[in-house]
């Protein structure tokens, strides 16, 4: 069969669509990469091989430790000893990767890491703000997404691929890139198949291999769009070219809650201390996690290995009220930030009272998620201001605690003043 009797590459794309949405309707949309021709291709083989080479040398990391830190101050409240041990271990990571794309046959061990803490306190936005500061793309994933390779689920190397999405499909960027997994200590399985799912152990064997080194295949078996265009590659180039990303240079770190740990934990410290009762075991919740050892995660429900392949463990507090307002008030990403410029967009210029701000941290705290609990605090106050302020001829409104205690009556009054530019300022000095 002659090259003219295939067809071309636009030609298989059409019918595919066509087909596509005969079967499927408008439920499904196809996005597939335009195909360069083949001449163009060939010509551009060896280009392509040389520029990578190149590449390897493009990578440039010149932060210290003091540096990452300042960054995260300025963005998380509190957890100083936590960011100092993520700024060491990821300048530690990442002038191990310079040194060997600089030298052949360099050796270094992968110093992934893991964050435990409860929820709310920092450990996704901490990794975030370092992808951000390095510029690197960054991937998170809940763990309790994936599932042992051969059974219905996301598979983990799903994840290498969507670093590679996220660097909009610069393989070069993506191999050192950040994966993060949270929810981690789901994975654990008890030894006597009770209690966890046993499952979790088939997942953190499939981690393995990727958080050391190996090569993934960027076209996943079961990805309609990649079946596609490997298809148009073989016939047009009469052979399927092997697209892959190697694991060596991903730093990958994962999270937990780890509240099940806490328990085995003061256990063993209050074993070890029989018979010396003035050494009694006198560490806070707070304290514990940042005692685990290797054992406890092994009797935890993580496979040696596994537990291995990640040395570098860092523990996260508890953020009081006092934090909550320092969060509100002083970090970056305050979502305080997030809805002024929400009224904003309407013209309406709203401001909040230092002791709104109190009122909003102590409500928050209540709700026992960390930092997560202050947009639920902020929404139930001003979801009806939100939606009524834009209509009206109001530019300027004050939050104060008598809006954060009864909101509905506060709106009430200012509907009343259709005319009235603001709420009444109450000065600090003179708030209830």
């Amino acid at each position: 069969m002659s090259d003219k009797d295939f067809p071309t590459p636009e030609q298989v794309q059409k019918e595919f669509e066509r087909f596509v949405r005969e079967r499927f309707g408008g439920k499904v949309q196809i996005f597939a990469q335009q195909t360069r021709r083949s001449s163009d291709a060939d010509d551009d083989d060896e280009d392509e091989v040389e520029e990578k080479k190149q590449d390897r040398s493009k990578f440039s990391f010149t932060l210290k430790p003091k540096d990452i830190k300042a960054h995260l101050d300025r963005y998380v409240i509190r957890q100083d000893e936590a960011k100092k041990a993520l700024a060491i271990a990821v300048c530690d990571h990442y002038n191990h990767v310079q040194e060997d794309l600089r030298h052949k046959d360099y050796e270094y061990y992968k110093q992934n890491i893991m964050i435990l803490g409860p929820t709310g306190v920092g450990k996704t936005y901490l990794i975030k703000q370092v992808a951000r500061l390095i510029g690197i793309p960054f991937v998170k994933a809940d763990a309790t997404r994936f599932s042992e390779t051969g059974y219905i689920g996301a598979n983990v190397e799903d994840l290498v691929r969507d670093l590679v999405s996220q660097a909009n499909s610069d393989v070069e960027t993506a191999q050192y890139g950040i994966v993060y997994i949270d929810e981690i200590d789901k994975l654990a399985s008890s030894l006597d198949g009770y209690g966890r799912d046993i499952s979790g152990r088939g997942v953190q064997i499939g981690l393995l291999k990727l958080m050391e080194e190996t090569e993934i295949d960027l076209r996943a078996g079961n990805d309609v769009a990649s079946q596609m265009q490997a298809m148009v590659e073989f016939q047009r180039k009469g052979k399927v070219d092997t697209q892959v990303i190697n694991t060596r240079h991903i730093l990958f770190v994962v999270s937990g809650a780890f509240n099940e740990l806490r328990e085995p934990i003061k256990t063993r410290l209050n074993k070890n201390s029989i018979g010396f009762k003035t050494e009694e075991h006198q560490h806070g919740d707070d304290d514990l996690l940042s005692l685990a050892t290797t054992q406890d995660f092994t009797d935890f429900g993580f496979e040696p290995e596994f537990i291995g392949r990640i040395p570098i463990r860092v523990s996260c507090r508890n953020l009081s009220s006092d934090d909550l307002y320092d969060v509100l008030k002083y970090s970056e990403g305050s979502i305080i930030r997030q809805y002024q410029r929400n009224f904003r967009a309407y013209g309406i210029e709203a401001t909040f009272t230092d002791k709104a701000l109190r009122c909003i941290a102590a409500r928050a705290y209540q709700e026992k998620t960390g930092a997560r609990g202050i947009m639920s605090v902020c929404e139930s106050i001003l979801r009806d201001f939100k939606f009524e302020l834009p209509s009206t001829k109001v530019d300027k409104f004050t939050i104060t605690p008598a809006v954060c205690n009864n909101p509905q009556a506060e709106l009430r009054k200012l509907l009343k003043k259709p005319t009235a530019s603001r709420l009444p300022i109450i000065s600090p000095s003179a708030e209830a």
